[in-house]
C-alpha cells in the first residue's frame, strides 16, 4: 500500500516534532580500548528533569564527519526533545572507494578492526545512560552509505536496543541472518551508481519477508509503508538523486521513528 509522507502513518505525528528550544551541539568524548573517539550531542533543554529522553545515533557516510552528518540530516532539528548523536568514524579502508583507508568511516561487517565501532557505540551508550534518564524503549540509529550500512551491522549485532532504524543507500554484506524483526525505514535510489540498488533491494526483500510484509514494489517513488502482520513495519523511500542524502528524508525518519516504540 502506497501513502503520501504527509498521510497515513505520519500525518498525527507532525504535532510531535514540535518541542524545546533545541541546545548548542557539543563535542563529547571516550576512549575506547586505548583511542580517543568523540561525537557531537546534543541534549534537549527545557525538559522535566524525570522525563526519560529518547536517543538518535546519526552516523556519517565514508569521507565525512560528524559535523557534516549535523548539517546534512539534521535530526537534532527536528526533534529536539531527543539526545542526538552523531559519532565521528576512523580512517577506514572502504567497501567500495578509498583501499588506501584514508578517510574517515565505519567497520563494515562483525569482527573488522576489532569491533572498534561496535565498542564506541557500546562505550556512546553506557555513558548516556550513566548521565542521563534514557528511555530505553525510543532508542534509534540512522546513517547514510557507510553509516548505513553501520546501522544495518547495529540491527545484528546490538539489534535488541532499538526501538526502529533507517539506513539510507547500504546494505549489509554479510550476518543480516542475526536480524530479529524491527520496524525499519530503507532510504534508496533506484540510479544509485555507488551502492547499486539491485544489492540494496536483495536486503529489502529479505528485511520484508523478516518483518512479515509485502513484496518490495521498486517502481513505487517516494515514501511507500509496508504494512506488517508481526507489527513491525517497514517504509521505503525511494527517490531519484543517485548515491546523494535526500534533503526529504530527515523529517521523514524523525517521524518514522517517533511512531515506533520498542515493544
Amino acid at each position: 500500500m502506497r501513502r503520501s509522507p504527509s498521510l497515513g502513518l505520519f500525518t498525527l505525528l507532525a504535532l510531535l516534532a514540535a518541542g524545546p528550544a533545541v541546545a548548542s551541539l557539543a563535542t563529547r568524548t571516550w576512549t575506547v580500548d586505548g583511542v580517543k573517539r568523540e561525537a557531537l550531542v546534543s541534549m534537549p533543554s527545557g525538559q522535566p528533569p524525570k522525563e526519560r529522553l529518547p536517543v538518535v545515533f546519526a552516523f556519517h557516510g565514508h569521507g565525512g564527519s560528524m559535523a557534516q552528518a549535523s548539517r546534512s540530516f539534521p535530526i537534532h532539528q527536528l526533534w529536539p526533545a531527543a539526545i542526538v548523536v552523531y559519532p565521528q568514524g576512523l580512517p577506514t579502508v572502504g567497501q567500495l572507494t578509498d583501499p588506501s583507508g584514508s578517510q574517515d568511516g565505519w567497520q563494515g561487517l562483525a569482527g573488522a578492526q576489532g569491533d572498534r565501532d561496535l565498542k564506541f557505540f557500546d562505550a556512546m551508550l553506557a555513558s548516556l545512560r550513566k548521565d542521563y534518564r534514557v528511555d530505553e524503549h525510543r532508542i534509534y540509529s540512522t546513517g547514510h552509505s557507510n553509516g548505513g550500512g553501520f546501522t544495518y551491522l547495529l540491527w545484528a549485532e546490538r539489534g535488541d536496543v532499538f526501538a526502529a532504524l533507517a539506513p539510507s543507500s547500504a546494505l549489509l554484506a554479510r550476518g543480516f541472518q542475526k536480524f530479529k524483526p524491527k520496524p525499519v525505514l530503507h532510504v534508496g535510489s533506484p540510479q544509485d551508481q555507488l551502492v547499486k540498488f539491485a544489492w540494496q533491494k536483495r536486503m529489502l526483500d529479505y528485511v520484508l519477508k523478516l518483518d512479515g510484509c509485502g513484496p518490495l514494489q521498486p517502481a513505487a517513488m517516494g515514501c511507500t509503508v509496508y504494512p506488517s502482520s508481526n507489527g513491525n513495519e517497514v517504509a521505503v523511500y525511494l527517490h531519484d538523486g543517485g548515491h546523494q542524502y535526500p534533503a526529504a528524508a530527515p523529517e521523514l525518519i524523525v517521524k518514522f521513528f517517533q511512531a515506533h516504540a520498542r515493544r
